[in-house]
């Protein structure tokens, strides 16, 4: 198993903000998160890249456990993200913003570099520009390229679509299909959750800190209360 959770509580303050979350990641998979705001996902991903302590419960990557890892060395061992919000240096060009994913690296970045320009020939064109002129869309490309930068085993990717053109989300959705088809496994969150089950191999519901249901993507597509609930259908 590259990723397991297991029972993991995390608060903030006295406030529980996940209640024993159990979940886990094979090798080559895209595994989602959906559920309302405020269900614990983005703690969840933060929980796993060690930006967010834990109250109790294991985190274990590669069969190791990394609950109380750094999270500068978790990027070391293969966990990459690209955060909620983007989180790009506006005053950086969009090369040195993808460079600054490979700072714990010391070997050759030029084949990753050529990598992220392929993936993303938008960032290629505008890689003399700085980050807080980009579009939304171009942004979310620098976060998902920095991230990649990270040479991830996972890619931890939170709300990747949120705040995009409907265009812009398909493509977005298309270029994760393409780097889990390379061979990194995705671990995404996202609210638009119809994009999400379709491209997973598996998804997780939460609901205010709890997994309330775990499937095969296709198969909580389909689900009447899944539908219900988060695809805007019965």
């Amino acid at each position: 198993m590259l990723l397991e959770i297991k029972d993991i509580h995390v608060h903030y303050g006295k406030i529980a903000a996940i209640k024993g979350i159990s979940l886990e990641v094979r090798q080559g998979e895209i595994v989602s998160l959906i559920g309302a705001n405020g269900a614990g996902k983005t703690t969840t991903l933060k929980t796993i890249s060690g930006l967010r302590p834990l109250t109790s419960g294991q985190v274990l990557f590669d069969g190791q456990d990394i609950s109380r890892m750094p999270g500068n060395k978790r990027v070391e061992i293969g966990i990459g993200q690209a955060p909620e919000g983007r989180g790009v240096f506006p005053g950086m060009t969009v090369q040195e913003n993808l460079l600054m994913g490979a700072y714990t690296r010391k070997d050759d970045l030029s084949a990753d570099l050529a990598e992220v320009y392929e993936l993303f020939p938008r960032l290629a064109e505008r890689k003399t520009q700085f980050g807080g002129t980009m579009s939304g869309g171009e942004q979310q490309m620098i976060a998902i390229g920095r991230a990649l930068m990270t040479k991830p085993k996972v890619l931890l990717l939170d709300e990747p679509s949120m705040g995009l053109a409907p265009m812009l989300i398909a493509q977005i959705f298309e270029i994760i299909k393409e780097i889990n088809k390379r061979g990194t496994t995705v671990l995404l969150v996202e609210q638009n959750a119809q994009q999400a089950l379709k491209l997973s191999d598996r998804a997780y519901v939460l609901e205010t800190g709890r997994v309330v249901k775990s499937a095969p993507g296709p198969e909580l597509l389909h689900d009447p209360q899944v539908r219900a609930a988060y695809l805007g259908g019965h």
